[in-house]
């Protein structure tokens, strides 16, 4: 005969869908760790832990929400026994005999309020950090009801991004920033670390903010030594594993880092793989000042150094044509951007844009009003059909702009 009913027997026998609370109260009854006093006291103990458990969560006159609060008051106590005792149905059981039954169910119930006020992810603009509250108690109903599997699965996750999160304000503590910073900006604490072990690899003192990042990371690519990146020796020890895992990361990321075929804002602020993948601090008055500069720069090799109203609207007509920017047109050239415009139109955007990307902060406004002024003065001239030699509009570029005279002008 065949012994696969034998093998099935045996196989139902080993699986034991009990709660885990019910388990441990039949081991100790049938070992002598549960007297009949104790048993009595947990079923007096049961009903008060099931009223309030369904006030909590609903209304303990709702026949439905009564007999959900058992399942809970069970699971919880499940929870409470397994977790504690490790499965052990012995300690399980003398716990039982050494707590009271609601006692348990509140073990149980300490247990995910813990873990339901842990971070959920490792972003400090995702988590309040506020511990458990009244908000949480939908999520606490739904966790009541769940497996020590699915309450230990998701407590490694989220021990995990505590433990990220706590190792991004450490670091960040050490270069003078501290939490409050981190959760105002909405940082994300690996992006936080692995900002962190660059800096103090380069031996900076301070988190960057981002004028500061760039100069690292050119720093960094000027550089012809490999870059030494340690774990700070005070690091906390249960910080560690998390700290090294952002350090790997930071270590493939170096080939990247260091290619200068890429400027460092296109690859932080415009490559998806590395947007948000660093940390800088927010610094709106250092952006402002650092724009100014690169601004300023610019504006100044553009002008060549003029500032008068002719050269500036030379300037911005060169632009509005999509022409090579200049403050001085022959009268060859200035025939070449009528004949442009009549064909092409003139995009006036361009040349408003030009200056509020380059030109100094507190004259956009004047020069905005001075381009505006002009093109609605001038374009009707400078289109007009009737115009056909140009000698109109090239009378008004000479009047307007600065057009350099010539003894002779082919139109």
């Amino acid at each position: 005969m065949s012994t696969h009913p034998s093998v099935q027997s045996a196989d139902i026998s080993l699986y034991d869908a009990r709660p885990f609370f019910e388990k441990a109260l039949q081991f100790g009854v049938q070992h002598g760790i549960l007297d009949q006093p104790k048993l009595d006291t947990i079923c007096n103990d049961a009903p008060k832990g099931m009223v309030q458990i369904a006030s909590y969560f609903g209304s303990e006159f709702l026949l439905a929400d009564l007999d959900k609060a058992k399942s809970r008051m069970v699971n919880l106590v499940s929870l409470f026994l397994e977790d504690t005792s490790g499965g052990d149905l012995r300690r399980a059981a003398e716990c039982l005999r050494d707590q009271s039954f609601l006692s348990c169910s509140k073990g149980g119930s300490t247990m995910l309020k813990h873990l339901i006020a842990m971070p959920q992810t490792c972003h400090f603009g995702m988590n309040e950090r506020k511990g458990f509250t009244d908000e949480h108690i939908p999520q606490l109903a739904k966790w009541t009801l769940k497996s020590l599997q699915d309450y230990r699965h998701e407590l490694a996750q989220r021990t995990h991004a505590a433990q990220v999160m706590d190792a991004a304000i450490w670091l960040a503590d050490e270069l003078g920033t501290d939490d409050s910073e981190l959760e105002a900006a909405g940082a994300d604490a690996e992006a936080v670390i692995r900002t962190a072990l660059l800096t103090l690899a380069i031996k900076r003192t301070e988190m960057p903010n981002w004028s500061a990042f760039e100069k690292m990371i050119a720093a960094l690519r000027q550089s012809k030594t490999a870059l030494t990146m340690g774990i700070p020796a005070d690091l906390p020890g249960h910080l560690r594993n998390a700290v090294e895992q952002a350090r790997q990361s930071v270590l493939l990321d170096l080939p990247k880092i260091r290619d200068a075929s890429l400027t460092t804002r296109k690859l932080f602020n415009q490559s998806p793989v590395f947007m948000g993948r660093y940390f800088w601090v927010e610094d709106g008055l250092s952006e402002v000042v650092h724009h100014d500069r690169s601004a300023s720069a610019a504006w100044k090799k553009a002008t060549a150094g003029h500032s008068d109203e002719g050269s500036l609207l030379t300037l911005f007509l060169c632009v509005a044509t999509s022409s090579t920017p200049k403050t001085l047109l022959t009268e060859r050239s200035a025939a070449t951007l009528v004949r442009k415009i009549r064909k092409s139109g003139l995009q006036a955007d361009l040349a408003r844009q030009y200056i509020m990307d380059h030109a100094p902060v507190h004259h956009q406004g004047d020069y905005v009003q001075l381009w505006q002024s002009f093109v609605e003065e001038a374009l009707p001239t400078l289109k007009s059909d009737m115009d056909h030699d140009l000698k109109d509009a090239l009378a008004l570029l000479r009047r307007e702009c600065v057009v350099q005279a010539a003894q002779a002008c082919v139109v």
